[in-house]
């Protein structure tokens, strides 16, 4: 049996300063995360497994590197949090884990389901492709060089997940400890064993058509040889952390990487072929672009809310016509603005500052200086807004139609034509531009047009 390597979210230093990660009722993220790391710790010793305990003093690049100085064939890691949330209504336990890996998925369904065992009173958020998290990649999923998950523990906002945390704090460790032994052992169920030299080969198609070379699976993640990036003009040069490895004399690269550069990743288990599609074929130049056409049709936007919220509908069932017609008017890219509406949301599920009858898509804020968000008539003039403020951002052109955007006349026109551009002007948020496009692939693999 190997090894688990447990590290406990924030405390290290970021930017400077040491990150406390959340703040929420007299305490912090790291706080609460060393106590229970601390408890795990010790319950995996009584079971007489290696545990090694990540230092609490590092960075997040740095808890990855010290991991994999040490890390072996057999091993495994987890990473815990707590989130934070808007709504203290919002609250449950979920692990996240490196997408496109159902192996990986399986053994985060077993560690999620080993703390639910011993507090069934804590919600049951799902195991989740780390695709879906606010980024769209989770590191610690995908640089780790052992199998590794993150594991999300509660909500630190919510007063229900906050008192059960620290009132039920060795439940939490044991059923955590049952499930990452539980793991421990399915990917090493023989220690002492020879590792295994030789990775199984896999197909690859891409864009329909059969390359030529085969790749490798090695921990249950799709590898491909380096010269297949190479013919999709993809430049690695500025992304040192993409995972390479090299196997019978060629370099291989971590295929879920390439989703990074608007690629599609998916594989058929029964032919073990890996599908990629490039969305460079689709819509060359425009992923980024604010003031571009759009490629999803208003069915495509449907699906897409719907299997993100059920009843994302129900209160606006017109919302993806607006958004296509609305942005047609002015020029602007309604597959970006549909998914800055569901990043902003929550899928139109709003939150405790923004009402739904406000028709208020996209956090615009109102006149004065007051704290109310602004409020529209209809949830079209609430869409023609949301699409006047990004053109506003985006572009020098004149409105066509009459302006409704409250703050249209406060934006220095033209200051943000990529996305990337919003990030701490719409939102303070420095990672808002990366979210959005996060949303944007996500939304392009529901339409399957990547």
């Amino acid at each position: 049996m190997g090894r688990i390597f447990i590290s406990a979210a924030h405390g290290g230093r970021e930017a400077g300063g040491i990150d406390s990660g959340a703040i929420a009722g007299g305490t912090t993220e790291a706080k609460e995360m060393i106590l229970l790391r601390d408890l795990i710790v010790t319950e995996i010793r009584v079971r007489t497994v290696e545990v090694l305990a990540v230092p609490d003093d590092l960075s997040a690049a740095q808890t990855i590197t010290w991991i994999n100085s040490r890390g072996r064939t057999g091993d495994v890691a987890v990473e815990i949090h707590t989130d934070a949330a808007g709504s203290p209504t919002v609250r449950g336990a979920g692990v996240f884990y490196i997408a496109n890996n159902n192996q990986r998925k399986q053994n985060a369904e077993m560690v999620l389901m080993g703390l639910l065992r011993r507090v069934p009173q804590l919600p049951n958020r799902g195991v989740k492709p780390d695709t879906d998290s606010g980024l769209g990649s989770l590191q610690f999923c995908r640089q780790t060089n052992v199998p590794a998950l993150l594991m999300q523990v509660g909500f630190i906002s919510s007063p229900d997940d906050h008192s059960l945390l620290q009132t039920r704090r060795r439940d939490f460790a044991l059923g955590i400890v049952d499930g990452l032994v539980a793991w421990s052992r399915a990917v090493d169920p023989n220690p002492g064993t020879p590792p295994q030299r030789t990775y199984p080969p896999i197909n690859i198609n891409i864009n329909g058509r059969n390359y030529a070379e085969q790749g490798v699976l090695i921990n249950g993640n799709s590898y491909i040889p380096i010269d297949l990036v190479d013919r999709l003009r993809i430049d690695l040069s500025k992304s040192p952390n993409v995972v390479r490895v090299t196997y019978q004399r060629v370099v291989y690269i971590k295929a879920i990487e390439l989703r990074e550069f608007n690629v599609s990743i998916e594989w058929d288990s029964a032919t073990k072929t890996l599908n990629l599609r490039s969305i460079l074929s689709v819509c060359p130049g425009q992923i980024n672009q604010i003031v571009s056409n759009g490629n999803t049709t208003e069915l495509q936007l449907q699906l897409f809310l719907r299997n993100n919220n059920e009843n994302a509908l129900v209160q606006f069932p017109d919302i993806p016509k607006l958004y296509r017609e609305e942005a047609a008017m002015e020029g602007v890219n309604h597959d970006i603005a549909f998914c800055q509406m569901c990043l902003e949301t929550v899928f139109l599920r709003f939150g405790s500052d923004i009402k739904p009858q406000q028709n208020n898509f996209a956090g615009l804020g109102a006149i004065g200086g007051g704290t109310q968000a602004a409020s529209f008539s209809s949830a079209r003039i609430g869409v023609r807004a949301h699409i006047q403020h990004l053109k506003a951002y985006a572009s020098l052109e004149p409105l066509v139609q009459q302006e409704v955007d409250p703050r249209f006349r406060f934006v220095t026109r033209g200051v943000a034509p990529s996305v990337d551009q919003l990030s701490g002007r719409w939102s303070a948020d420095l990672d808002y531009g990366t979210k959005i496009k996060a949303m944007f692939k996500r939304l392009y693999e529901s339409a399957k047009l990547i």
